[in-house]
């Protein structure tokens, strides 16, 4: 045991670090290419992030037994949507940029209410299925592509001191530090979970969905600490439209999901929260520590909500 909590240790330890060289490294090229840091958060920061989300459902899914893959995106979608935001903003106020508020966000909600609409009637979801994610996935890259070439001609930032070498390595360098400590955390907090008899579902629903968004948890709020509030909610917003239409999409096309009816409350718990957070933050362009407090409580009151159903 004394060993399982030492990997937790080292797997914070590189968690952390990893986060603010992966911050550091892309708001230097953001500055460096001319595009605004919220482009980059949405895109470079919200797929490395995501990466522990999908290298959990693409193994289900290779391995036939991704029942775990739409439970495991939904609960880092709520996390990422609560716990990332909430604790953001109570380090620090973060204004809400315009474009996620007007497009990115509401978009997120859209496409939770197709993976509704997908599993509501079959309670399966098929190659089909996956198929139209993707192609909706293809669309959102399209959009911020085209978003991106606009903001770099807008863009008057200067260029950053770092080298892109420099930034090249902290990216890369920080990216690998956050998946293998995301990797260590889950598995030691699945060991100890394990080891005080708690069941395997239970630890499925929270500690691999927690676990696989520690990276998004830690990004956001040193992005946040840094002032860098385009990177913090961009990586939120981003890593959920990535983790349902990517993961998913991929997931489901490699082999059918089977889904319970459970997964569609929870599906339903996530599109109500994230139409109350995408209102809390529409109003008044930000979201403050008031905000950020209603945000971790409505993630623990769901908490409870599972230990009691489990």
């Amino acid at each position: 045991m004394g060993m399982v909590c030492l990997l937790l240790v080292v797997g914070f330890v590189l968690l952390i670090k990893g986060a603010d060289f992966f911050v550091e490294g892309s708001s230097s090229v953001a500055k460096l290419l001319r595009v605004p840091s919220v482009i980059i958060g949405l895109t470079v920061v919200a797929f490395g992030t995501s990466a522990p989300e999908l290298a959990v459902s693409v193994t289900a899914a290779l391995s036939h037994n991704n029942g775990i893959a739409v439970g495991n995106v939904i609960g880092s979608n709520i996390f990422n949507l609560l716990m990332v935001t909430g604790l953001s903003a109570i380090v620090m106020i973060m204004p809400a940029d315009r474009k996620i508020m007007s497009w990115d966000f509401p978009f997120s909600i859209v496409i939770a209410v197709i993976l509704l609409a997908m599993i509501a009637f079959d309670r399966t979801m098929g190659r089909g299925d996956g198929l139209v994610l993707l192609a909706l996935f293809g669309y959102f890259l399209y959009k911020i592509i085209r978003s991106a070439l606009e903001g770099r001609e807008e863009s008057a930032e200067e260029i950053a001191v770092m080298s892109p070498v420099k930034s090249a390595v902290l990216i890369f360098g920080g990216l690998a530090a956050i998946v293998i400590g995301g990797d260590l955390v889950v598995n030691s907090a699945s060991s100890i979970a394990s080891a005080f008899g708690l069941s395997q579902n239970l630890i499925g629903l929270t500690i691999v969905a927690v676990g696989t968004s520690l990276p998004e948890l830690v990004t956001s709020m040193v992005a946040a600490k840094k002032g860098e509030n385009g990177l913090a909610l961009g990586n939120v917003i981003g890593s959920n439209i990535f983790n349902i239409l990517l993961i998913l999409g991929l997931s489901s096309v490699l082999s059918p999901i089977p889904v319970t009816i459970v997964t569609s409350y929870d599906l339903i718990c996530l599109i109500l929260f994230s139409g109350v957070c995408w209102l809390m933050g529409r109003k008044g362009m930000k979201y403050n520590r008031m905000h950020g407090w209603i945000m971790v409580a409505m993630y623990i009151a769901y908490t409870a909500y599972i230990i009691l159903r489990a």
